[in-house]
C-alpha cells in the first residue's frame, strides 16, 4: 500500500538527492580555487531529512486506507517500518558508495566534500552504513509517531506532545546549567564517534518505534 504512491516515497527522494548534488556542484564550480582546503557541503544528505516527511505521510495518507481494507494495526506498522528500513538501508549504502566515488575523483574534480565528510568517511564502510541507517530511521519514526499522536488525539495531542518535549529539553538544559555539567557534556559530545552516536540514536529509534506502535493501537483512521 505504501508503494502505491511511488512518486512520494521513491521519486521525490531521488529528485532531492540529484538536485541537491547538481546544485552543489554548480555552486562549487563558481567558487575560485584559493588552495586553502576542500569545500564542504551538507547538501548531499538533504534526502535524509525528507524521511521525517515520509514518516508523516506514511501514517496520515495510508493508515485510513489500510483500515478500510481491514488490515490489522500490527501488520500495518510492521509492513510500513519494514519497508522504510529497506529504503533507509539502500540510501545508506548509496551514500557510502558516493563517498568513495567522491574521494576517488578528488571531490568530483572540484576539491569538495559532500558525501565523504571526514568524521564519517574515515570509518569502516559498515559503520558508515549503520550511522546513516539509524539516523534515517530515527527521522522516519519521529514523523510517524507525531502523525500517530495526531490521529489518536487530534491537534490537542500534537500540541501537548510538542510542548512536553520542549519543557523536557528546557528542563534538561536548566538542570545541566545548575549542576555545572556543561564541560562534562561537551567533553562527552566531542568524544562521540559515528558508531557510539549511532548506538545512542538506535536506542531512540527503539523507543520511538515502541511509542508509535502503542499509540497506533488506539488510533482511529
Amino acid at each position: 500500500m505504501q508503494l502505491i504512491n511511488k512518486w512520494t516515497f521513491l521519486g521525490l527522494p531521488a529528485v532531492i538527492l540529484v538536485s541537491s548534488f547538481g546544485l552543489t556542484l554548480a555552486i562549487w564550480s563558481m567558487i575560485p580555487d584559493t588552495g586553502t582546503g576542500p569545500m564542504y557541503s551538507g547538501a548531499g544528505q538533504a534526502v535524509m531529512w525528507y524521511f521525517f516527511a515520509l514518516g508523516l505521510q506514511a501514517m496520515s495518507l495510508t493508515f485510513p486506507f489500510s483500515q478500510g481494507l481491514s488490515v490489522s494495526r500490527r501488520n500495518f506498522f510492521l509492513g510500513t517500518v519494514g519497508l522504510f528500513a529497506v529504503v533507509a538501508a539502500g540510501v545508506a549504502v548509496l551514500y557510502v558508495v558516493l563517498g568513495y566515488l567522491e574521494t576517488a575523483t578528488d571531490g568530483w574534480g572540484l576539491g569538495g566534500q559532500m558525501f565523504a565528510l571526514a568524521w564519517i568517511a574515515e570509518r569502516p564502510w559498515l559503520v558508515q552504513v549503520f550511522f546513516y541507517f539509524v539516523l534515517m530511521m530515527f527521522l522516519f519514526l519521529l514523523g510517524f509517531w507525531f502523525a500517530t499522536v495526531y490521529k489518536r488525539w487530534a491537534a490537542t495531542g500534537a500540541v501537548v506532545m510538542s510542548l512536553s518535549l520542549s519543557v523536557l529539553l528546557i528542563g534538561a538544559g536548566a538542570l545541566i546549567t545548575l549542576k555545572d555539567w556543561w564541560p562534562a557534556v561537551g567533553a562527552w559530545m566531542v568524544s562521540l564517534t559515528p558508531l557510539s552516536l549511532g548506538a545512542v540514536v538506535l536506542v531512540l529509534v527503539l523507543l520511538l518505534g515502541s511509542g508509535a506502535y502503542l499509540t497506533l493501537r488506539r488510533a482511529t483512521p
